[in-house]
């Protein structure tokens, strides 16, 4: 079995933040999103891995290098453009042979990993197998109609009116009989080959398709929201290990302090996790918050924060559910007190006045 990965996207819900950076290398707990997905197909035990690159396949391909730090051969597969989820399969088609495959998407984090369905995907053999959750508002997944069976009648990519609430988790597995199934699509009224197309076209032609039904399992890590929410699932794990320079300070619980890390005169209270070259100083930083190295925090609070490499807090108060992009500056005149909610992108420069 091979991986096929999709990094091709634009990230525009993640803007100002991937304007100048990849949406799927946007750090959560200092490490970025697609490489929680390369290492969970590692664990799955596959090695090949097709990695779809778009506008940002330089940066990319720095940062994956060749895969073998997740034990991982890596082919790049260049998309000229993002035109749907079923049009990187195409993409794909020579890479993939007549291979099975899992496709995941790389801006997508799934808890606990997929070795559990690539496991049940070898042993019962299905044309397709797909993942559902309920989701509150489904106009913007992929919806998944379901007959009293439980068996897959119908799917449509992100419909006005949804004939269910069961959204498609960013990880699919199939045979090669997909690609038949891709080259016989036409664009969707969003101009893209859509997967759940295909996915329908292998229903239509009498193909076994597997449904599992999750919950608490996905994230699509596509807004501010959810990557926030993500930060925190994986902080949630941390153990608690203080390999830096502490002096004067206060931790509490759960507080991850790297080597070549400086927190001083400040209380920490976990879980946090700050990268080494990160200075805190006179500071509070609260739970559910990672601090990228060559940080410095300093007369500030942050809490339930994801702040990036080489960003620079003074004299805020305070800085909450806030996504701080990479060498970004942020101060602040005396007599703020009030709480502030920040999304910035890289190299900003932001004072915060009364």
């Amino acid at each position: 079995m091979k991986a096929l990965v999709l990094a091709g996207g634009s990230g525009s819900r993640l803007r100002p933040i991937t304007h100048t950076s990849a949406k799927q290398l946007v750090p959560v707990a200092n490490k970025p999103v697609l490489f929680y997905g390369l290492e969970s197909i590692a664990e799955a035990g596959i090695r090949e891995v097709g990695l779809v690159v778009g506008d940002r396949a330089t940066e990319i391909e720095n940062a994956v290098g060749d895969g073998s730090r997740f034990g991982l051969d890596v082919t790049y597969l260049p998309q000229e453009a993002p035109l749907g989820l079923a049009h990187a399969v195409g993409v794909a088609r020579d890479y993939l042979g007549e291979d099975d495959f899992v496709m995941y998407l790389g801006d997508n984090f799934i808890v606990g990993g997929i070795t559990g369905l690539v496991e049940r995907f070898r042993a019962n053999r299905p044309d397709a197998q797909i993942m559902l959750t309920r989701v509150g508002d489904p106009r913007a997944f992929g919806v998944v109609e379901l007959d009293a069976r439980g068996r897959v009648v119908g799917l449509e990519e992100k419909p006005r009116r949804p004939r269910s609430d069961l959204a498609l988790v960013g990880v699919y597995l199939f045979t090669s009989r997909v690609h038949e199934a891709v080259r016989r699509l036409t664009p969707s009224r969003r101009g893209e080959l859509e997967i759940t197309d295909a996915i329908q076209e292998l229903v239509d032609s009498g193909c076994r398709v597997d449904a599992t039904l999750v919950s608490g399992y996905w994230k699509d890590t596509g807004n501010v929201a959810d990557m926030l929410e993500v930060n925190r699932l994986v902080l949630d794990g941390v153990e608690a290990d203080c390999a830096g320079e502490v002096q004067e300070s206060e931790l509490i619980g759960r507080v991850v302090v790297e080597k070549g890390a400086v927190v001083t005169g400040s209380r920490i209270v976990g879980p946090v996790v700050i990268a080494a070259g990160a200075l805190i100083q006179d500071s509070y930083i609260g739970p559910f918050t990672s601090v990228d190295g060559d940080c410095r925090v300093v007369d500030s609070e942050v809490e339930y924060s994801i702040v990036l490499r080489g960003a620079s807090l003074s004299g805020v108060r305070r800085v909450e559910r806030s996504l701080i992009g990479r060498d970004v500056e942020v101060s602040s005149t005396p007599g703020v007190l009030r709480a502030h909610r920040l999304v910035l992108g890289d190299h900003s420069k932001v004072q915060v006045t009364p």
